[in-house]
């Protein structure tokens, strides 16, 4: 999303997928050339101290931190862990450089507030510099949503769908506004944006049905955000389907976080529920005692198992949402109903 509204009129490099680790983003800033006025460099992490050196690589203008969740508890112990290793750009950043934060974020800001800078923020709650009000669900059109900076408000369109993605916008948006960007580059980039590949892509299929490809990867907190998204894009004639994966790199709370994702599946009001992995037992408890019943889910051990009951289950007019970490791979999932069923030609 930031690098949409950059283009819109500077040359800007991106980093390419995931190019976010200590190969990925020095191989990324080699790729500079005199014709780019501006970089936009994702930085990942799953240990202490990564975070920090990838900072002092790139050595930013500007540096956001979307939000804190219960991902790599595996290497970092619990949220305030997380924490600590995220806001390491803070600490590493210039003091010259522009810092952006979540201003709904609780343990973020609690750990930013330790280094005594002054920070942009935004969110969804009053009292953040950028802030996103009169939220609209436009069903297979997307979001929309007023967009509040210094007293001024402007509407904006999203093609994406998902409360996540609209916070996504307002870091984009923040980051603009730092750099001073004219405000129609941030609402039409916004509105340019069409999505990543396996993070809530929406795909039209055959029979009317649609499938919700979120197998990028998963940890606890992006589980819920996307459930929370999907439920309300089900048709009322047709039924929510969910397959999960494993989540991976959870230390000691796989196992409550995996009984914890089965109860939201429940929750979500799925009518089916469809598991892989080593945490799948697990996971089928947590929905079973959160109400769903047992003959409502199934555990596979492959991706073509797994895809061969989808199937089976499927009705015209259905959706189905599929996530699991990376290595999972259901990705493989969602291309075997894609060849099944065929893609439909919509405006989404």
């Amino acid at each position: 999303m930031t690098a949409a509204i950059f283009q819109m009129g500077n040359k800007t490099l991106k980093n390419p997928g995931n190019h976010n680790n200590l190969i990925g983003l020095p191989v990324t800033l080699l790729k500079l050339e005199k014709m780019h006025r501006r970089a936009v460099l994702e930085m990942g992490m799953n240990h202490k101290g990564e975070i920090a050196r990838l900072t002092e690589i790139a050595d930013p203008d500007t540096a956001a931190i979307l939000n804190i969740g219960m991902a790599h508890l595996e290497g970092l112990g619990d949220m305030d862990g997380v924490a600590e290793a995220k806001t390491e750009m803070i600490g590493n950043s210039s003091p010259e450089a522009k810092i952006i934060l979540n201003g709904d974020d609780e343990v973020l800001m609690k750990h930013a507030a330790r280094f005594g800078r002054s920070f942009t923020r935004f969110g969804l709650e009053d009292g953040n510099d950028v802030q996103a009000i009169h939220l609209r669900q436009n069903g297979s059109e997307g979001i929309g949503f007023d967009l509040v900076f210094e007293g001024n408000a402007w509407p904006v369109h999203l093609r994406v769908s998902g409360l996540h993605n609209i916070k996504n916008a307002l870091a984009a948006a923040a980051i603009g506004f730092c750099l001073e960007e004219p405000v129609n580059h941030i609402i039409e980039g916004l509105g340019s944006f069409e999505g990543v590949k396996g993070r809530f892509q929406r795909i039209p299929l055959k029979q009317e049905i649609l499938l919700i490809d979120d197998t990028y990867n998963a940890n606890p907190s992006a589980l819920r955000a996307a459930l929370h998204s999907a439920a309300p894009l089900a048709r009322k004639e047709g039924r929510l389907l969910v397959g999960l994966g494993d989540m991976l790199e959870l230390g000691k709370a796989a196992v409550s976080a995996h009984r914890e994702a089965g109860g939201r599946v429940a929750g979500s009001g799925a009518s089916w529920f469809f598991i892989m992995g080593s945490h799948a037992e697990v996971m089928r408890v947590g929905a079973i005692a959160a109400g769903m019943p047992s003959d409502r889910i199934i555990i596979a051990r492959t991706h073509d198992e797994l895809t061969a009951a989808i199937i089976q289950e499927l009705k015209p007019k259905d959706m189905v949402f599929l996530k699991g970490s990376r290595k999972m791979q259901f990705e493989k999932v969602s291309e075997n109903l894609q060849r099944h069923f065929g893609l439909r030609i919509a405006d989404f």
